[in-house]
């Protein structure tokens, strides 16, 4: 069912102030999509991985049960480190302790979301 033009006006406003809530935005993505892939945690992962590939190659190859065990631990230890996303907490003006303009935009965009809500219920029963 198509959503009337009054509908597509409030979702139009809806996405329009969802864009510009920064702090919304950023509460909403996950840990894992905070920063990004360091190049050099890359490099640093792969010589891992290639030293523990090594190891584990020699212990298996000398029948030594702990060195096999420990290259694939270094190896494993690579891979976390290539894929680690390196933290971008920038320190400045917008992160600085105090009352924050966006909750006060944000309690004003729930009032007039709230008064569409009810002018819409009252049209509603109008009819």
């Amino acid at each position: 069912m198509p959503l009337s033009e009054h509908e597509q006006r409030l979702l139009e406003q809806l996405e329009k102030q969802l864009h510009e809530d920064r702090r919304f935005a950023s509460s909403m993505k996950g840990p894992a999509s905070t920063g990004r892939l360091s190049t050099r945690n890359i490099a640093l992962g792969i010589l891992l991985v290639i030293v523990g590939l090594a190891g584990l190659i020699f212990g298996i190859s000398q029948h030594i049960i702990i060195v096999g065990v420990i290259g694939f631990a270094v190896m494993f230890g690579g891979v976390l480190l290539a894929l680690t996303k390196s933290a971008t907490g920038k320190i400045g003006p917008s992160n600085a302790a105090g009352p924050k303009p966006a909750a006060k935009n944000n309690s004003q965009f729930l009032s007039g979301l709230e008064e569409k809500w009810n002018q819409r219920k009252r049209d509603q029963s109008d009819n």
